[in-house]
């Protein structure tokens, strides 16, 4: 039997602009999955540590402070220290294009702008963020 799959959203750093967030905690919850929603200002080093303690699945980053390349290298670099980079890493948020491609390249799985579904998005994390099998 698949377990279910565990998110932790997240709201790193000083951005206090969280509806989104809920609003996709919410829509992943719906569609199932085990939601872990960390609030607002969170630090790289405690989504990871929230992250791992949880068992999660993936870990979803919204920024839209403008510090994504940072937030996102953080969150990538402290996974792969502390043995965890299986846990998928995606995100969304105000991420200009030229960015996008670039936060790839780094290992960040998925990006989703303004204006992405929530249905596509759910899609997304059902098909590359797996559950393992209970």
């Amino acid at each position: 039997m698949q377990a279910r799959i565990r998110v932790v959203v997240a709201k790193p750093g000083l951005d206090g602009h969280d509806r989104g967030a809920k609003v996709i905690a919410r829509a992943l919850r719906d569609a199932g999955m085990e939601v872990i929603y960390t609030g607002l200002h969170q630090t790289p080093e405690q989504i990871v540590e929230t992250a791992i303690q949880e068992d999660a699945d993936g870990i979803g980053l919204s920024v839209l402070s403008g510090a994504h390349m940072t937030l996102f290298r953080r969150v990538l670099e402290l996974l792969a220290e502390r043995d965890a980079a299986d846990i998928v890493v995606f995100g969304g948020g105000i991420i200009p294009e030229d960015d996008i491609a670039e936060l790839q390249s780094l290992g960040v799985a998925g990006l989703f702008t303004p204006g992405a579904s929530l249905e596509s998005i759910v899609e997304w994390v059902r098909a590359n963020v797996a559950a393992p099998v209970a």
